[in-house]
């Protein structure tokens, strides 16, 4: 089963179990956090929360480690690999490589998203 990330009609629903031998599809989608996901995953330390988020932003950006900074909603766009995979999926394995500190936007995939309830699932073992 093969799922195209931009074609939410080729979904599936999601079901327990099912991330078990994706390829982790959703990892390729954009994937938006605030600074209490950013603290938890070590990017950010408490102390720096002091600082202006832009200052923070200006940070993460040159390091690589995020795309943008949406000042308006205090939102930052996780980085992401030439080939669209987030830059935490390890791309061997397609496992998450912070899963026990993964942002809040994927503990909660798929029950919001741009089709909750469904994911973009597709099985390993099709991928060549």
């Amino acid at each position: 089963m093969y799922a195209d990330v931009e074609r939410l009609e080729t979904w599936t629903r999601y079901k327990q179990g099912l991330c078990k031998d994706c390829m982790g599809s959703c990892c390729t989608m954009p994937v938006e956090v605030k600074l209490p996901d950013l603290v938890r995953m070590g990017l950010v330390d408490e102390f720096e929360l002091e600082e202006p988020a832009k200052n923070i932003a200006k940070r993460l950006q040159k390091a690589r480690q995020i795309e943008h900074f949406n000042h308006k909603y205090g939102v930052f766009t996780l980085a992401r690999r030439a080939n669209g995979d987030c830059a935490w999926l390890d791309p061997v394995s397609r496992l998450c490589t912070v899963y026990d500190k993964r942002p809040e936007t994927c503990r909660k995939h798929p029950q919001i998203g741009p089709r909750p309830g469904f994911c973009a699932y597709t099985r390993k073992s099709l991928v060549r």
